[in-house]
């Protein structure tokens, strides 16, 4: 894969300050993307109400404990709700040996209505899940395993929050998760595996978020991705409406870190922003 990209950076002409833009610039190119989510079921006290997703990070490969430091302190900034972090925490979570250092990061996080998470295929591996769900516990962010959470206001009025388990190391199960969900209410579903969203269709879910595919991480022009993981190969990134009657809206973050290849080219790191709007 490292001669392949090589190659085709030599072929576009970008050689040692392609390697390098890709290398050392792209991936510190932070891009804030602001939506709004509009939907009858979204109750009026909701209005205004902000989320904010982040993703892969994969701290230990490329990203260091510095820069999730800075990445918390921008998250902060934007004034979130409700904080959602979409998996993969570390890249290989049984050689990563600043946990103390990360727990307070993470801790720092502020949203006032809570902060959910959900387990990604690297969250699993190396031994990680125990040591996953003890960090993001630890830093008080609720696990979604195959499970429901009500965010309520004041007035009585919510919605719902699902969490199903990584389709590649785990055993997700949309029917488990939406157990205890009433009808007629907003639903969300974090996945990180995007393409579960073909799953998420046969139920009344209105909002899917995903991770997973770091937005192809390298894309090269008139060739497209080069990294499609399972589970990503049919939506890479960004918004798409689904269903015959667009009943179901998923969104894929491109995430912030980068696994097996230390590049991202046309694929910035990103932070989305999901604003209600009634």
């Amino acid at each position: 894969m490292k001669r392949t990209i090589g190659s085709l950076f030599t072929l576009l002409g970008l050689s040692s300050g392609g390697y390098y833009y890709a290398n050392k610039i792209e991936p510190s190119m932070l891009s804030i993307e602001q939506m709004d989510i509009i939907h009858p079921l979204i109750p009026k006290s909701f209005d205004g109400i902000r989320i904010v997703q982040f993703s892969d990070t994969h701290l230990g490969f490329q990203y260091n404990i510095k820069q999730i430091k800075k990445l918390a302190h921008r998250i902060n900034q934007l004034k979130p709700d409700i904080i959602l972090f979409t998996g993969d925490l570390l890249d290989e979570p049984n050689k990563y040996t600043e946990i103390n250092r990360l727990l307070p990061i993470l801790d720092s996080l502020h949203a006032p209505l809570g902060k959910f998470c959900i387990f990604g295929n690297h969250d699993h591996g190396g031994y990680g899940s125990d040591l996953y769900r003890n960090i993001m516990e630890a830093a008080n962010f609720t696990v979604l395993l195959n499970q429901s959470s009500t965010i309520k206001l004041q007035d009585g009025s919510r919605i719902y929050l699902l969490g199903i388990d990584d389709a590649m190391l785990g055993t997700p199960d949309i029917s488990i998760a939406m157990k205890n969900v009433p009808k007629h209410h907003f639903t969300i579903l974090l996945s990180h595996a995007p393409d579960l969203a073909e799953d998420a269709l046969r139920y009344p879910i209105h909002l899917q978020l995903s991770g997973h595919s770091h937005g192809g991480q390298v894309k090269i022009p008139f060739i497209g991705a080069l990294i499609k993981p399972p589970f990503a190969q049919k939506y890479l990134e960004g918004l798409y409406s689904l269903g015959d009657n667009n009943q179901l809206t998923l969104y894929v973050n491109r995430g912030i870190g980068t696994t097996r290849l230390p590049f991202r080219f046309l694929s910035k790191p990103e932070l989305t922003v999901f604003t209600f709007r009634t």
